[in-house]
């Protein structure tokens, strides 16, 4: 009998793995490219995995918590065909350790200890002076107290609740202390916690390999949870030379992993899931807003992953043959001599050469003996490679101006961590050719503005944003560029300038008021005085304007125009001034309003 069982026991721990089948396997993903679009991102993942022959179920960890699951394409090299793909989200990943959270809470639970103290301490102190204040009459057998020891009686009373007082009220301010802090290091740790690594994505894949080996995979899926914005810094180093525009973004995720050492690129277009072909309907004419015009504008097709081998655009390796100089009378000279290396116009050697990461390289020129020598004199024999290294942040991104979208490579690995904040990164700077100018309109603001006239401005890829200016060094103020609102010159206004002074007064001995009968006759005269207080000469345009009537009662004639170019539809006085270092002039325009008498108008 007991062999029968232990026989039975031994064939079911035969046969329970042929019931179980293989255990999935879990592998995790490494991030190496994500392109941020104006709405949403393309991610790309690459993993390596241990398959055994025939079926197999891999789990791909280290996605993102949020996914088009429409997007999600996977590839493998080799014999392995993905039966299929299945998206879910797991939970149970944990925040990776950080020692600030804990330093927060630990200090959190001292000074929530200490707010409980304090209050303890403050509590006693009322009940205190509550038991004192009640006790302070005198009655019953105290009424034939001395007056010496009434005296006592009353300085003790008095002593003991000014002490009382005393203290209560270092103990509400220390508590009011206790609760500030608590209230920082509360906001601190929520500001913290904020990153959102508490659940992230996973891909799980039916495979058949028809051999078993180790294979990579490459998953791409496009996510919601990023964006980028733009934004520009305009630099006016001053108004001799041609401004600056510093093309910069801001990017936000929140897609439960870190982007760490990725390579990032920046697309305008929105990713869309729609292929439908276009219905043809009545175009009718309206208004448009400027600002979402061009978000219209770049949505379409959604763009691929450019996977493009950032080494092959680099100098890898530098191998130079045939440019040393071999003598005919003796052995030494039979050997190739090395090449010099010349970094930014500085000679180093072959192996501090080797150190510089390929990334870095602007360009490469290799020169033979002849032109070298002529450079470098004798030690530059055996050649030279001169090398240019990238200087600023723009030097690592290139431009893709496609028909639909402009695309930003960073080839610098970037990092942008899960936090939904804002990350800076710099991606062109560009010079403008530029007129500038001044302007003022005195009737409605008295300072007078420096603008900017920007000429083939389309090559600088612009989009609706923000623009800091920065004027001769100090940040003056914010502007919006708005592309669409434009047409062949992109006008800026660079801030105001308070050394050219424009004053506008009204001449009250040449303006005059007449009855004509039913009617009025007013005359309004007005002078202008524009000084240059500047170093340099500058040219100013001067806008002002005369009243229209809206009326057929109200008649108005512009009497002098002082020189100035007259809009009459919009009663607007144009005049463009040049002003000499220290020069001054003075405008006088004037006009007359004949309306009926028993009426008011506004003519200031």
């Amino acid at each position: 009998m007991h062999k029968t069982i232990i026989n039975c026991a031994a064939f079911l721990l035969l046969t329970i793995p042929s019931f179980a089948g293989n255990e999935p396997l879990s592998v995790s993903s490494t991030l190496k490219t994500v392109i941020v679009y104006r709405t949403g991102a393309e991610m790309q993942h690459h993993a390596n995995a241990q398959l055994s022959q025939g079926f197999n179920e891999l789990i791909i960890e280290n996605i993102s918590n949020s996914t088009d699951i429409n997007s999600i394409q996977v590839g493998c090299a080799g014999s392995v065909t993905i039966m299929g793909v299945e998206f879910s989200t797991n939970f149970m990943v944990m925040p990776a350790a950080n020692g600030r959270i804990q330093l927060l809470k630990d200090s959190l639970k001292k000074v929530e200890k200490e707010i409980e103290r304090n209050s303890v301490q403050v509590n006693t102190l009322n009940e205190l002076l509550s038991v004192l204040k009640a006790n302070k009459d005198i009655k019953g057998a105290q009424t034939g107290l001395s007056v010496g020891e009434l005296m006592k009686l009353m300085d003790y009373y008095k002593n003991k609740l000014l002490e009382l007082q005393q203290e209560l009220i270092t103990r509400q301010e220390k508590q009011k202390k206790w609760n500030e802090l608590q209230s920082k290091l509360t906001r601190q740790l929520q500001e913290e916690e904020k990153r959102n690594t508490r659940k992230a994505g996973q891909i799980t894949l039916q495979l058949n390999a028809a051999v078993s080996g180790r294979y990579e995979f490459t998953v791409s899926y496009v996510t919601p949870n990023a964006y980028w914005t733009p934004y520009y810094d305009i630099r006016v180093d001053d108004i001799k030379n041609p401004l600056k525009v510093i093309y910069k973004s801001k990017i936000v995720q929140t897609t439960g992993i870190d982007w760490k050492k990725v390579k990032l690129s920046l697309s305008t277009s929105v990713p869309s899931q729609w292929g439908n072909a276009p219905l043809v309907k009545s175009w009718f004419l309206s208004y448009i807003n400027p600002v979402t015009a061009m978000e219209k504008k770049l949505s379409g097709r959604l763009a691929g992953i450019a996977v493009a081998d950032a080494d092959m655009n680099h100098l890898s390796e530098v191998v130079v043959t045939g440019y040393g100089v071999r003598g005919a009378t003796s052995a030494e000279s039979e050997t190739v001599r090395e090449p010099i290396y010349v970094v930014n116009g500085a000679i180093m050697s072959k192996e501090e050469f080797s150190k510089i990461s390929r990334i870095s390289i602007k360009s490469t020129e290799v020169l033979k003996k002849e032109a070298a020598t002529a450079l470098y004199g004798a030690r530059a024999e055996g050649g030279a490679i001169v090398v240019t290294l990238k200087e600023g942040m723009s030097d690592y991104v290139s431009v893709t101006d496609n028909e639909l979208n402009v695309t930003f490579d960073i080839e610098l690995p970037y990092d942008v961590p899960t936090n939904g904040k804002e990350q800076t990164a710099i991606l062109k700077e560009y010079t403008a050719g530029s007129v500038y100018k001044f302007y003022s309109a005195p009737r409605l603001d008295k300072d007078t503005y420096l603008l900017a006239d920007v000429t083939d401005w389309e090559k600088l890829n612009l989009l609706p944003g923000d623009a800091n200016i920065i004027l001769e060094g100090t940040y003056v103020g914010k502007s919006f560029i708005d592309p669409n609102a434009i047409s062949d010159t992109l006008n800026l206004t660079l801030g105001r300038d308070k050394r050219v002074v424009v004053k506008k007064e009204k001449l009250a001995d040449y303006s005059s008021v007449k009855f004509l009968g039913s009617n009025k006759l007013q005359k309004i005269t007005y002078e202008i005085s524009v000084r240059n207080n500047k170093k340099d000469k500058i040219t100013l345009l001067l806008k002002d304007q005369y009243p229209l009537p809206s009326l057929k009662e109200i008649e108005v004639e512009l009497l002098e125009t002082g020189n100035a170019s007259v809009n009459k539809e919009l009663g607007i006085l144009s005049w463009n001034i040049e002003l000499a270092p220290g020069e001054s002039k003075k405008i006088r325009f004037a006009y007359s309003v004949k309306y009926p008498k028993d009426r008011l108008l506004n003519l200031n």
